[in-house]
């Protein structure tokens, strides 16, 4: 079958492109993006791929803010011409599932989330917005709500990263959707039994990350030490309001996360993920995790064997997780917490991937 593969942007390397990566070298075939940033794309798998673009990539700095733009991604996605493929595969986690298709097609939607600032982010996003942005924000969001469960007419079939995600699926779309893990690079990380008296958070620094709540906890903690590796627009607000226990390195290349990963005494998660890439990757150091009990990283990490669960979202209740975890820290074994995560990497997810693709085409 002549197949294409359809992803948002491909402005920066981050989980999804991993993805795509991994669907890439399953499946060679031209990729259609909104927008492409070439110098990112330069000494990677996509450097000698066909990569197509929208005409947002002709608008005025589009490669570094793209978001703004928003409003004209769907209208964006429906001018690509895929009539000549048999084989539709979708990489989405906002608009690229909304291509148009024909009766004659397959079109199938890895999908990362429902879009979370239009459905279940919607309410902390526009919390962020002040003046008349929050107004259009709010209008624009309500046009892509629509326009969201309008292009689903195009899906036939759905693939997701975890059960979190398909039952968010069911719940908003009122689609089933196959779970196949997301590919992670376990096999770049090292494991290594010996820690060191600090705790490591690695995230972007926006609102739903909860970075906030993780460094008030620690300011509840004087004697213990957080390391706050990333970047993001909540960055300064929060550096500026910090406890001197509590460090920000901002943003770090992978070599150096990959080192502070190793030698954490636990790595703290407090979002609620579809999937959770950091968590998995600290496994794979061997390092335990203490996340916020909810999402995707009830997937990923084993309570009292990898991990440790807090079910609040607030800094007591991450005190107390991290009492919990120092009292049965002698429990968590460094080669088991790593065993545990490899079942997650590349060729797994190519492999079950190829084959539900196969049993598709072999039922149309």
């Amino acid at each position: 079958m002549k197949t294409a593969l359809i992803h948002e942007w491909l402005t920066k390397i981050g989980g999804s492109e991993k993805v795509l990566e991994a669907i890439y070298e399953i499946y060679p075939s031209p990729i259609y993006v909104l927008v492409k940033d070439e110098e990112l794309i330069k000494e990677t798998i996509f450097e000698n791929a066909k990569v197509y673009t929208s005409f947002i990539q002709k608008l005025p700095m589009a490669k570094k803010n793209y978001a703004y733009y928003l409003p004209l991604f769907p209208f964006a996605i429906e001018q690509f011409d895929l009539s000549e493929y048999d084989l539709i595969i979708s990489s989405s986690h906002s608009v690229a599932k909304g291509v148009i298709t024909n009766a004659d097609q397959i079109h199938i939607c890895y999908c990362y989330t429902p879009m979370r600032y239009a459905w279940d982010l919607y309410h902390l996003y526009i919390k962020s917005i002040k003046g008349i942005s929050s107004v259009i924000a709010k209008l624009a969001l309500h046009y892509l709500r629509i326009w969201d469960l309008t292009s689903l007419a195009g899906v036939d079939y759905f693939i997701t990263i975890s059960k979190y995600t398909a039952k968010r699926i069911k719940k908003i779309y009122r689609k089933e959707a196959q779970v196949i893990y997301p590919p992670v690079d376990v096999e770049r990380f090292e494991m290594s039994s010996k820690k060191e008296d600090f705790y490591l958070t690695v995230s972007r620094i926006v609102p739903y990350k909860r970075i906030d709540l993780i460094v008030e906890a620690f300011r509840h903690l004087p004697k213990k030490r957080l390391i706050v590796i990333g970047d993001g627009p909540d960055l300064k607000k929060i550096k500026g309001n910090a406890p001197a226990n509590v460090e920000f390195l901002g943003y770090r290349p992978f070599e150096i996360v990959k080192e502070y990963m190793k030698k954490a005494r636990a790595f703290i998660f407090a979002a609620i993920e579809d999937f959770g890439i950091s968590p998995v990757e600290a496994q794979a150091c061997g390092t335990p995790v203490i996340a916020y009990g909810r999402g995707g990283v009830l997937e990923t990490v084993v309570k009292d064997e990898t991990g440790i669960f807090f079910y609040e979202q607030s800094p007591k209740a991450l005190i107390d997780a991290i009492m919990e975890f120092e009292r049965k820290e002698n429990l968590f074994e460094p080669e088991k917490i790593r065993k545990s995560v490899q079942k997650f990497n590349k060729n797994r997810f190519k492999k079950e991937f190829k084959e539900a693709i196969d049993k598709i085409k072999n039922r149309e």
